[in-house]
């Protein structure tokens, strides 16, 4: 299901920041060649090689766990082709016909044709389990002084739903953006924004669930996610779905019909990767 005008422009701000949510972008990787194989036997999926815990090159993401139980369900075996996501990420892979399947986009995205979601998550506040902070809220006004992290794209501090969430309340000179594209010299990029909450640099983040869950396992970090509706003036929680290309109804359907059918198998595996989740959004009549 596609969204409708009016969510259209914050869906598409927040998709900047959902890969780590995720942005969708531009810079090769040099492909692996059994990857334009179109064999019936391989499901081709294009995948970031250096960002978890969606995915990576040794197979160890979620994401990669969970195309990889919709491969066998269809008989079928794995075959990536590594992008790095970037802007133009669907242009240069699943448009380019190097893959017919992705990852982890929003429910609705308009380049792709979407499954039906596989999971929904939220922002989520982080801090350091000795400061007991506690807070459930951007209204907390310690906001207002600590030093809070959050995800940016570029120079654009109002791009990110916490970043808006933020902005809306004059909370600005105590902010420290981290890019959600990083330094991808490093393993998983997006993660320095978790590091930086765990080595003190930084008293509170918002992060994209799935990022801080993740990486505040084994660390002395509290992770709280953030109620969808404790921010009505700024979209917060996502529905995250797979893409295929536009018209490409057959795979669409099977894709549906599996993730119906494995829906226990799904869970279990966002589960072992502390992927905070949140029950299906209430649609409202006039949507």
């Amino acid at each position: 299901m596609y969204l409708h005008s009016r969510e259209a422009l914050k869906a598409l701000k927040a998709l900047k920041a959902l890969r780590a949510l995720g942005a969708l972008g531009v810079i090769a990787l040099p492909l692996s060649a059994p990857s334009a194989s179109r064999a019936p036997s391989a499901l081709r999926v294009c995948s970031d090689p250096n960002n978890l815990p969606f995915s990576n090159q040794r197979g160890e993401g979620f994401e990669n766990r969970i195309a990889e139980l919709v491969a066998r369900d269809m008989g079928r075996v794995v075959r990536y082709t590594w992008w790095a996501q970037r802007r133009g990420f669907v242009r240069n892979t699943l448009s380019a016909d190097l893959c017919d399947l992705i990852m982890g986009v929003p429910a609705g995205y308009d380049p792709v044709l979407t499954t039906k979601p596989y999971y929904r998550s939220t922002y989520a506040f982080v801090w350091r389990k000795d400061q007991a902070l506690s807070i459930r809220s951007f209204d907390d006004p310690r906001l207002t002084t600590l030093r809070v992290g959050v995800p940016v794209v570029g120079d654009d501090y109002a791009a990110t739903p916490p970043a808006e969430a933020l902005l809306r309340r004059g909370i600005v000179k105590n902010v420290v953006g981290f890019s959600v594209y990083g330094d991808y010299r490093q393993p998983n990029p997006p993660a320095r924004l978790i590091d930086a909450v765990a080595r003190g640099d930084i008293d509170v983040a918002v992060a994209w669930g799935p990022l801080a869950g993740y990486f505040a396992r084994g660390a002395p970090l509290q992770v709280v996610p953030i109620a969808p509706d404790a921010e009505p003036e700024v979209r917060l929680a996502f529905a995250i779905a797979m893409g295929v290309r536009r018209g490409d109804t057959a795979l669409r359907d099977t894709i549906d019909a599996i993730l119906v059918r494995r829906r226990s198998a799904i869970e279990a595996i966002l589960g072992r990767y502390a992927v905070p989740r949140m029950a299906p959004a209430v649609r409202r009549a006039d949507d």
